[in-house]
């Protein structure tokens, strides 16, 4: 179902908007701007997602437990030790 509204644009963005129409890429004003909002969106809902996968991890990694930097390089050069069979 399409709303009708009023929205105000700057110089260049109905240029643009009207050089797509003229170019033949979308059929219309109204195509240009839909499209662009659905862009918008898909953009919003990705870093919305990305975020919570942020979070998530972070409270994750907050259960686990935490070693100092010197516990950290004692690990690695063990790990690393026994990769190259030393």
């Amino acid at each position: 179902m399409s709303v009708k509204t009023s929205i105000s644009l700057t110089g260049s963005q109905e240029a643009y908007a009207r050089d797509m129409v003229a170019r033949g890429r979308y059929p219309s004003l109204s195509a240009v701007l839909q499209h662009g909002l659905e862009l918008l969106k898909l953009e919003t809902e990705a870093q919305e997602a990305e975020l919570a996968a942020l979070r998530a991890l972070l409270t994750d990694r907050r259960g686990d437990e935490f070693v100092s930097i010197e516990q950290g390089r004692e690990r690695t050069e063990r790990m690393m030790a026994s990769k190259s069979g030393a």
